[in-house]
């Protein structure tokens, strides 16, 4: 009997043998680590892969506990498995390389028996998978991100499957349209965000280009109007994108609320019709105004007088004029309204039919400005405004000027005799400070030759690069030079000047000249 039991034993001890070399071998073909372990953990057996996997040769593994080999994190996690005697399955395992480099496996392990059910000993193998999880957790990194990016676009993205059913819906999608993504996706979404007189054409689009690759909205930029939850339309920017993925499609689609930028857009194309509009009505007043100017010079034997306006802006506010009250008395007026285009220039309007409208009393020219003063004040004084006035009547029987001046900077009169200047001022304050103002009125005789310079405050105030002033001094200079030419000669030089001074032919603010000569 006892033979018959030994017998049993050694041709068990045999098979194990003979097990033991088979799987060897196979170890030996096979670059996945296989090994055996004793019942305490302890490494029995090693293949050559381990020189590849952990950089360390098998008889360096040999007789070493596989706790040595693991990472610090894995020794505290793994030392349950020394004293356990389950098989375990695709266990991940965080080894230290020869060169500290930390390797990952999956590792599957088996405990063999013998017949009465002691452990002899543990057989398993460990594959490398440092190179698929540092993959797997690049893609989910990846997947982060791509998510990330998605969820703070400022455009909604939308993605459908080829049945026009909605697989994803980020943040800005939730905001735009009022669904949450829990609610929008696994719905249709011609039924959730488009106007349902659209909806069919989407379907027939979506079909279209499924059954033939043609399609008018795909891979483009389009605007279209959208639906939110609370039924409102509104328009937007759509790029939609096919990608294949094996035989179906998907279609992702980025859509860009534009109502603020259609808003933008009408508002400019109103700001635009009315910048017509005011451009014709700017031109109308300009050219009202220009015909409101004196049509020629006047040139007689005895006296030659023209003008010139430059405004600042298409209108202006400055205003010259010239005209006989009768047949012997000449009068000659400039103005400034303060600043410069309509509003000043419906002043000058105002006061120039004012003025006119006295031409045939015998009022003086202090006594003219006086009720002129009177009749603007109300308007002047509610708008802000102020006006510079200076009159003069010449009378060319005797000779004789007559002056009176509302604040404005006083003409020149260049003596052709003394070839020296005399200027025309008299005490007054400007139109629209108060009611009821006495002007001061003045007198003078001109003789032969004498040229009276006429100008408005945009002339002496005009500014170089360098902030300096053209200035009256300058002014003096160039009338004095050109006092034996025409008044047209001496404003075109003096027009000249200023454009040199300056470097440019536009100006901040109004000019006006105008050049009386007596001959």
């Amino acid at each position: 009997m006892q033979a018959a039991i030994d017998k049993e034993d050694n041709a068990d001890k045999k098979a194990l043998i003979d097990s033991e070399e088979r799987f060897r071998q196979m170890a030996e073909m096979t670059g996945e680590w296989l090994w055996e372990q004793d019942p305490s953990g302890f490494y029995l057996y090693s293949s050559i892969a381990v020189k590849q996997i952990l950089g360390f040769s098998p008889d360096k593994i040999i007789g070493k506990h596989y706790t040595e080999f693991l990472t610090t994190q894995d020794k505290a996690v793994q030392h349950v498995y020394t004293t356990s005697q389950q098989a375990f399955y695709a266990l991940i395992n965080h080894y230290q390389h020869k060169n500290g480099q930390e390797i990952i496996t999956e590792s599957t392990g088996l405990p063999l028996f013998n017949t009465q059910g002691k452990l002899l000993k543990w057989r398993g193998v460990d594959r490398d998978i440092t190179a698929r999880v540092h993959i797997q957790d690049a893609l989910i990194a990846s997947e982060k991100r791509t998510r990330l990016i998605i969820d703070s676009s400022i455009s909604a993205i939308v993605i459908m499957d080829s049945y026009g059913i909605i697989t994803d819906w980020n943040n800005r999608a939730e905001k735009m349209f009022g669904w949450s993504s829990s609610e929008a996706i696994g719905r249709r979404l011609d039924e959730l965000i488009i106007p349902p007189r659209f909806s069919a054409a989407l379907r027939e689009g979506l079909q279209l280009f499924l059954r033939s690759g043609i399609s008018t909205l795909l891979n483009k930029q389009s605007e279209q109007i959208a639906l939110r939850r609370d039924g409102t339309e509104f328009p937007v920017e759509v790029s939609i994108s096919p990608l294949k993925q094996g035989n179906a499609y998907i279609f992702s689609g980025f859509i860009h609320d534009i109502s603020g930028r259609k808003t933008a857009e009408q508002q400019i194309r109103q700001a635009q019709i009315n910048l017509a509009i005011a451009q014709n009505e700017i031109k109308i007043a300009q050219h009202i105004q220009t015909t409101l100017s004196p049509a020629a010079p006047i040139k007689t034997a005895d006296i030659e007088v023209t003008g010139l306006c430059l405004p600042a802006d298409k209108v202006g506010g400055d205003y010259f004029d010239y005209f006989f009250r009768h047949e012997t008395q000449l009068a000659l007026v400039i103005a400034d309204v303060s600043g410069h285009s309509i509003g000043p220039a419906l002043f000058m309007v105002e006061t120039r039919s004012a003025l006119r409208a006295q031409t045939n009393l015998l009022a003086s020219p202090a006594e003219t400005l006086g009720v002129l003063n009177n009749f603007l004040f109300d308007d002047l004084d509610k708008s802000d405004y102020f006006i510079t006035l200076f009159y003069l009547h010449l009378d060319s029987n005797t000779h004789q000027i007559k002056y009176a001046n509302a604040g404005h900077p006083p003409p020149l009169l260049l003596r052709h005799a003394q070839h020296d200047f005399q200027a025309l001022d008299a005490e007054g304050l400007i139109f629209g400070v108060r009611k009821n103002i006495i002007f001061e009125e003045k007198t003078a005789t001109l003789a032969q030759g004498d040229v009276i310079l006429f100008y408005t405050d945009g002339l002496i105030e005009a500014e170089n690069a360098q902030h300096a002033f053209f200035g009256v001094e300058r002014v003096k200079a160039i009338f004095r030079e050109q006092a034996q030419a025409s008044p047209q000669a001496i404003i075109d030089a003096l027009v000249a000047a200023l454009q040199q001074f300056c470097q440019r032919t536009t100006f901040e603010d109004d000019i006006t000249l105008m050049v009386f000569k007596y001959r």
